[in-house]
């Protein structure tokens, strides 16, 4: 729409005749897509609403799904916070990148083991935060 406006306002300059070149340019982007409203829209108002094709299919769509939803990661950073930074470092190189044992222990230069016991360590204490917060109550 832009550019078709640019296009109207460049045939439509020996038009102009000083002033607010601000608001005739505006104008002439209102016209253009009212103009383009006008061709196109009478079609889609014909379409037939049906509810297989317009309806809310994703969940996610519904505000109630997505409060929640959002309560939820809240709770899940305030847990992951509430963890030692080692801890912390291969839960969410683990869970949330998908990174392998291996290539934590090479990232974060500690043997296997401790990248294991630390991951161990750190979903148990992820599970009682979670657990603490969902009862309403701090660590």
């Amino acid at each position: 729409m832009v550019q078709e406006a640019y296009v109207r306002a460049w045939e439509c300059f020996g038009s102009f005749h000083g002033g607010e070149s601000r608001a005739w340019l505006l104008t002439i982007v209102r016209h253009t897509c009212y103009t383009w409203l006008q061709h196109n829209r009478a079609h889609a108002l014909t379409t037939a609403f049906d509810e297989a094709q317009h309806g809310v299919e994703d969940a996610s769509a519904n505000p109630e799904t997505w409060l929640l939803q959002r309560a939820r990661q809240h709770t899940l950073h305030q847990a992951l916070e509430a963890l030692p930074v080692e801890c912390r470092e291969v839960v969410v190189l683990r869970e949330l990148e998908g990174v392998s044992y291996k290539e934590i222990a090479a990232m974060t230069k500690v043997p296997l083991r401790t990248v294991m016991s630390r991951l161990a360590r750190a979903r148990q204490q992820l599970q009682q935060c979670l657990a603490a917060l969902a009862q309403g109550g701090p660590r």
